[in-house]
């Protein structure tokens, strides 16, 4: 029976991330491969679904609506006010078409750990993106790299980040947003500099070798239709009405203040929220005069929090469904006691899990419930911990069933993944897998 578990819970990986890549909604994705887990682990239908699937779900839902609602709530302010289109657009001037790689990542980059919503920086920067490479005469199948890179693969996981991949382990450690100490500024910097330098060497590469800004094949209308929208968004008068470019600044910087000097006295949870709510007021109060559809705004920020936390939700409840098999327990046995430093057995756990859901968030919704009491009864520095933990979730759940990474490479540049994701899997899943490894010798040392 643990060999037949074992299979399912293979295949069920398989055809999640088919059901994924064929755009099949995540939520139906999920329901399909806990049922194929279920029938093939030995478990009733009627309680993996009924109890195990939606304890995972409406579990993970309990604990972190309110960062969801307020997090999405403050990143469709940035957008109405138009903050996240005066700080791309600042970059841009100060940046200019020759660093027009670095000048996309940094835009997502900055936006992504000041808080703002993933999906609200991905439609902000890629006009930006558009006029920054075509310029430049840059290859345009490169830009999704850009916008992941820069939006969640050292952003997310740095100390101090208000991301939620960064919250979620100080609720299993009793730790600070910024634990993890020198060596977790050293890995986000590592992942920051090589990723930027390695993506910039493919896009130069692909330039030399005569790629130019070209639209995909196969994409015309989709394609068509965001670059008409980029020029559109570049070219529209009224874009030049922008906030001060200080005043964009400053609800980020507040977020990121607040959340890490609360944090260190109080829940980082609740300073999360704290710092999001002020954040948001300072974003309506400073910049009120762009803001003409305030409820509108939390209307649909609201709306954006329920679908992003239901996507996630439910690759929460597929793996409490996968928790349940016997051939579970033995992956979990199997990593406890593999050979070499305990954070070794850490870092793979939340990287498989992670990889399994396609959800940095998700897959550390499920693993550290599991994994967290079994190494600190261990005597672990939960700093440590906490650090590997974050840096395990950025690696693997990039791959190509990542909602983020669909969503990005389909819906916001209409390229395809044939053309645009190599770029992504070296920057946004080989390079943070490897620094992961340097994380856990360093921790391992010092």
């Amino acid at each position: 029976m643990e060999f037949l578990g074992m299979i399912g819970l293979l295949v069920s990986l398989v055809v999640l991330i088919y059901l994924t890549m064929k755009g099949v909604n995540i939520i139906i994705g999920a329901i399909i491969s806990s049922v194929i887990v279920a029938l093939t682990g030995g478990l009733r239908l009627d309680t993996a679904l009924m109890d195990n699937y939606m304890t995972g779900f409406t579990g993970y839902f309990a604990s972190w609506f309110f960062v969801f609602l307020l997090g999405a709530i403050f990143g469709k302010i940035m957008q109405e006010t138009k903050s996240a289109d005066s700080i791309a657009q600042w970059i841009k001037k100060i940046l200019g078409p020759k660093r027009a790689v670095f000048a996309v990542v940094a835009a997502a980059a900055i936006m992504t750990y000041g808080g703002v919503s993933l999906f609200v920086v991905g439609f902000a920067v890629y006009p930006i993106a558009v006029s920054l490479f075509r310029s430049a005469n840059l290859p345009h199948r490169f830009i999704p790299a850009a916008l992941v890179f820069g939006s969640i693969s050292f952003t997310m996981t740095a100390p101090g980040s208000p991301e939620i991949q960064n919250i979620i382990p100080t609720e299993f450690f009793g730790t600070t947003p910024t634990a993890g100490g020198w060596i977790g500024v050293v890995c986000a910097l590592l992942i920051m500099t090589l990723g930027g330098l390695w993506l910039g060497s493919m896009v130069k590469k692909a330039s030399a070798s005569g790629e130019t800004f070209a639209l995909p094949n196969g994409e015309g209308e989709a394609a068509a239709s965001m670059e008409a929208n980029a020029i559109k968004q570049e070219s529209d008068p009224q874009k030049e009405d922008l906030p001060n470019i200080i005043i964009s600044f400053i609800p980020l910087i507040l977020v990121i203040v607040v959340l890490n000097v609360l944090g260190q006295f109080m829940n980082p949870t609740i300073a999360l929220l704290i710092a999001l709510l002020i954040g948001i007021v300072v974003a309506c109060l400073t910049m009120l005069r762009f803001l003409t559809k305030f409820w509108d705004s939390l209307a649909t920020g609201a709306q954006n929090a329920l679908v992003a936390l239901a996507n996630t939700c439910a690759v929460v409840g597929f793996g409490s469904v996968a928790a349940q098999v016997s051939a579970f327990d033995s992956i979990i046995t199997g990593l406890v006691n593999l050979p070499g430093p305990p954070l070794i057995g850490l870092a793979i756990g939340v990287t498989v899990i992670c990889a399994i859901t396609g959800s940095a968030s998700g897959g550390l919704g499920i693993a550290l419930p599991i994994l967290a009491p079994i190494y600190l009864a261990q005597g672990l520095d939960p700093g440590s911990m906490h650090r590997i933990s974050a840096l395990a979730s950025g690696g693997l759940d990039s791959l190509p069933h990542n909602g983020y990474v669909v969503t990005t490479v389909r819906a916001i540049c209409g390229e395809s993944h044939g053309r645009a994701y190599k770029p992504i899997l070296m920057v946004s899943v080989v390079l943070p897998t490897i620094i992961l490894a340097l994380a856990v010798i360093l921790y391992t040392i010092f």
